[in-house]
């Protein structure tokens, strides 16, 4: 086999990477997300395998170093790590993700036959949807961050979130990526009969000349969009594609089941530094006070996650206890995020109750690696004791928990980065009759995280089709309607609290109904199917 090494590619494929954050919020070039990865499948035509992996490699480099670099915030401003400390944690864990895009292109290389052109455009959009699968649910409790599907919620393909969820509508994403590179080498091949005029070509698809341009350009070539004239079939490929997206987003796959719901999201816009203080703890207390009082008229009224700085049994009696004599009085259910500290087991709990006409509790049951417990025992413990890092030691909560209910509505609860997990969406369902997102990502200061975080909790709103009601303690706090539009939102880092109507919606989506499983399975048939292939021509 020949390999090619051109150099251009290997400069291409950092900047890429960077292209792919520019497709998420708060940029939102969701066409950048199809330019990156166009780009990157392209790097990996003719090449090696160890190539592609350093391909790949760079390419995550680019994508990680500045779509998750706000760790560093994190680490530094409130974990109490030094400079030198927070920038290496910050590289390394950078690196370590960007692993993963170097692993599916050596995958991809070595399993997928690149001289047959179905297993071709196929194969590397399988193989890079079942690593995003791996990272983002296996992978140190799972990172779904800089999944290419969370890039297209403004685009057409947003029409195959409620069917397939995230992995599914990436994969159309990569596939279409994928296509547009096949075009590239088709068009540039001298034997291949161009059958298509440059004016349909143009008109039916100019985005995708743009993108062949600059795949052109860096495999060593230029062609101007006189000379691209794709074939026919594969054309009519994207068209198909992307119509289908388009036409099931204008499918309601749920119903309303009651009366709208009027609800309050308290955004107290406690500072990080301040909030675990013990002489803030009083005032910040009654600062929820105060401002809860003020929506009694709201059906359900919900505090951002561990709103409280306190364990649930030192304030059930001097704190909550009026709270909830005075909810019962107005006819209101409390939603309220605290710590929860189970005794005589010494087990802590992230946890979220409600209180008023129906009262229950939820335990986490994902919790967030390095924030809430610490994985690869004893060694990160070490490390973080080292760079003065201390972090919450939490206990999961168990799978199976009943539904928490206020509004007269059972609804799913998420608490932090749980929003970011579809299966966690849909648990409860069809039950629930809205999702509530309790988080705090004062975390990471003025970063572009809040608005990546909300852009992950909006596609929630999507696969079950249901409104999702967010509660946070800077920003962003908002009701997201069951299309996943931001029907009203507060502002960043400002004290308020924003009230709105939802409705209960009853049904179920596809995805809903059927999750992950359907997608990754054809993915892993697609693989083994591919491999099997190559394994019996070269034997």
């Amino acid at each position: 086999m020949h390999y090619s090494y051109s150099k251009s590619w290997d400069f291409c494929v950092l900047p890429a990477g960077i292209l792919l954050t520019l497709s998420f919020a708060p940029f939102d070039y969701s066409s950048f997300a199809l330019i990156a990865l166009a780009i990157l499948f392209a790097s990996w035509r003719n090449v090696s395998a160890k190539r592609a992996a350093l391909r790949g490699y760079l390419f995550g480099l680019g994508a990680f170093g500045s779509g998750v670099s706000w760790v560093y915030i994190s680490m530094h401003d409130f974990g109490g790590a030094n400079v030198f400390g927070s920038s290496l944690l910050t590289g390394l864990f950078a690196g370590f993700w960007a692993l993963f895009p170097a692993l599916s292109g050596y995958l991809s290389v070595k399993t997928i036959p690149i001289n047959k052109g179905f297993a071709r455009v196929v194969g590397v959009p399988a193989v890079w949807i079942l690593i995003e699968y791996l990272r983002g649910y296996w992978v140190l409790n799972g990172f779904p961050w800089l999944h290419v599907a969370y890039s297209q919620l403004e685009m057409p393909l947003a029409g195959y979130i409620a069917v397939a969820g995230v992995y599914g509508t990436g994969f159309i994403l990569a596939l279409t990526a994928s296509i547009v590179v096949e075009i590239v080498w088709a068009t540039a091949s001298a034997d291949i009969l161009l059958t298509v005029n440059h004016s349909y070509a143009k008109s039916a698809f100019p985005s995708s000349l743009r993108i062949m341009q600059a795949v052109e350009h860096c495999r060593g070539g230029f062609l101007s969009p006189a000379q691209i004239k794709p074939p026919l079939h594969l054309i009519m490929m994207l068209a198909v594609l992307w119509g289908t997206g388009g036409l099931l987003r204008n499918i309601t796959w749920t119903h309303q089941i009651g009366p709208p719901i009027r609800v309050s999201m308290i955004q107290g816009n406690i500072a990080q530094d301040q909030k675990w203080r013990p002489e803030n703890k009083i005032s910040t207390l009654l600062k929820y006070k105060k401002m809860t009082e003020e929506h009694w008229d709201s059906q359900a009224i919900i505090w951002p996650e561990t709103a409280i700085p306190a364990f649930l049994d030192q304030v059930q009696e001097t704190f909550l206890a009026p709270l909830r004599n005075n909810a019962k009085l107005h006819n209101t259910d409390l939603i309220i995020s605290v710590p929860v500290h189970d005794r005589p087991i010494d087990q802590k709990y992230n946890a979220v109750i409600t209180i008023g006409k129906d009262e229950d509790i939820y335990r986490k049951t994902h919790l967030l690696p390095f924030g809430e417990y610490l994985p690869l025992q004893p060694l990160s413990g070490f490390v973080l004791n080292m760079i003065n890092i201390k972090l919450g030691n939490f206990t999961a909560g168990t799978a199976s928990q009943p539904l928490l209910k206020a509004g007269g509505y059972p609804f799913i609860t998420l608490i932090c980065y749980e929003d970011v997990f579809g299966d966690l969406g849909i648990r409860g369902l069809p039950d629930a009759a809205y999702l509530v997102n309790v988080t705090n990502d004062g975390w990471f200061g003025n970063s572009i995280e809040p608005h990546q975080h909300m852009q992950m909790a909006r596609m929630r709103a999507i696969e079950t089709g249901r409104f999702l009601l967010r509660a946070t303690n800077t920003g962003m706090t908002g009701i997201v309607s069951p299309k996943g539009e931001i029907v009203s939102q507060a502002p960043l880092f400002q004290e308020t609290a924003l009230t709105g109507t939802i409705t209960p919606m009853g049904g179920m989506t596809p995805y809903a109904r059927w999750g992950d499983k359907p997608v990754i399975g054809v993915m892993v048939i697609l693989l083994l199917g591919f491999m099997g292939y190559s394994w019996f021509f070269r034997n």
